[in-house]
């Protein structure tokens, strides 16, 4: 057995800020071509889809958010109280209980209840960039806008605000405060942007906070409401005693803290994720006119090119662990307390011959039974996956049956692969569906 310090690997620094586009393919390209490991700023990098699922699923190796406090000093304060109750941090028979309550009401049926207003906020949306661009279409039939700020912000935001039971009129506010957020994720804005992260995990605590006081008063058809009546049968209750109630009745709930930190992390996880991935999949089609044209005549195949997006251009292009004990994998050992970041962008094109060309997107592709990485795997995966691949048929959907002839219109600007890779401008142009 080798220990991974002893091998010789490949390095690659995932923190520069020039990767991206075009160039961050064809630097992953040649890193995959040299190897499975590679070694990073932070830690080792595992390349392949087996490896990548196996760091991903196993008990052994956990979300290092709480090294990332250890290592910026917090210790106290609403940031780290969030940190140490997110679950992405809790483990064992706690974060089993808390996925249990909260499944129910993100489960890939639930989430069905949400698509008629995914469709009115995209219509409302369509309605504001012809408004933005003159009133409609101009003189050649062509309406033109910047995709992210017209459509790819505000559509999240807009949805979970609807999850959630918040007021519409709120969604900027639920967007700047995800935004903020996400970059406890990322060490140069926990190093740089420390103060912002801490208020708006402050802020925010505080507006769920009086959500679920007062959906507690007056329940709705909501997340909170669902998560405050959630109950799971209390296997340690002793029923039977005498006067006892019978074990069955017994029931295990949400505190009001456990609930708003689950309502926090649909939040964080369910604005910027989805309006860069949403960004990424229009980009995407939009630079191959013939797959928007298939699309626009096929709007059934909504959900392929969701998950051919997916798979593609993961917006989360690394997720890291943090091993708990010694690992051995492949005959190399993991020592206890070693960073491994799983590159979901490398993983994702582990295709076996038959799933086609990796480095082709192909909405019309049978890319077998292969779930990419990008929502994660084993029992950490993305709890809101399933509310985050409706949004997203739902978007290609509306768009495909009333934008025709979809085309870039000016340059696009990327943001940088650390954390969420997101974009920060996309101008397309497109004739309105008669």
């Amino acid at each position: 057995m080798a220990l991974v310090s002893e091998l010789e690997l490949p390095g690659f620094d995932y923190t520069d800020p020039s990767l991206r586009g075009e160039r961050f393919h064809e630097a992953m390209r040649e890193l995959r071509a040299r190897g499975w490991l590679a070694s990073g700023p932070y830690g080792v990098i595992v390349l392949d889809r087996e490896a990548g699922e196996f760091f991903l699923r196993t008990r052994e190796a956990i979300f290092p958010g709480m090294t990332i406090a250890e290592i910026f000093d917090v210790r106290e304060g609403p940031l780290y109280e969030q940190m140490r109750r997110n679950i992405l941090h809790v483990n064992g028979p706690d974060h089993t209980r808390l996925r249990s309550l909260v499944n129910p009401a993100l489960s890939a049926r639930a989430v069905e209840r949400y698509r008629p207003a995914m469709r009115g906020f995209l219509e409302g949306l369509l309605a504001d960039a012809r408004a933005a661009d003159g009133g409609g279409p101009d003189r050649d039939g062509v309406v033109r806008c910047e995709f992210v700020e017209a459509f790819a912000k505000p559509y999240p935001s807009l949805v979970i605000a609807d999850v959630m039971g918040a007021p519409l009129k709120d969604a900027p506010r639920l967007h700047h405060w995800s935004n903020w957020i996400q970059r406890q994720f990322d060490a140069a804005g926990m190093a740089t942007e420390r103060e912002g992260i801490e208020r708006a995990v402050r802020e925010f605590y505080e507006y769920a906070a009086a959500l679920v006081a007062a959906r507690r008063e007056d329940p709705g058809d909501d997340l909170i409401s669902k998560l405050i009546s959630a109950t799971l049968p209390d296997p340690s209750a002793d029923g039977g005693a005498a006067g006892g109630e019978p074990a069955v009745a017994r029931r295990s709930r949400l505190d009001d803290v456990e609930c708003i930190n689950l309502v926090f992390n649909v939040l964080v996880g369910g604005v910027d994720t989805s309006q860069s991935q949403l960004a990424h999949t229009v980009r995407l089609l939009a630079e191959r006119p013939e797959q928007w044209e298939l699309l626009s005549r096929r709007p059934e195949l909504a959900e392929q090119a969701v998950e051919e997006s997916l798979r593609y251009e993961p917006i989360t292009p690394f997720t890291a662990r943090i091993t708990t004990t010694d690992v051995t994998f492949r005959g190399v050992t993991f020592p206890a307390g070693t960073v491994v970041m799983v590159c979901a962008f490398t993983g994702n094109r582990d295709l076996a011959p038959e799933e086609g060309e990796p480095e082709r997107f192909d909405i019309t592709a049978d890319r077998g039974r292969a779930r990419a990485l990008t929502f994660g795997a084993g029992v950490h995966n993305c709890l809101g996956a399933n509310l985050a691949r409706l949004e997203l048929r739902e978007a290609l959907t509306f768009m495909a049956e009333n934008m025709r002839g979809l085309e870039l219109d000016g340059e696009v600007e990327y943001e940088t692969i650390m954390g969420i890779y997101g974009l920060t401008r996309l101008p397309i142009k497109f004739r309105l569906t008669e």
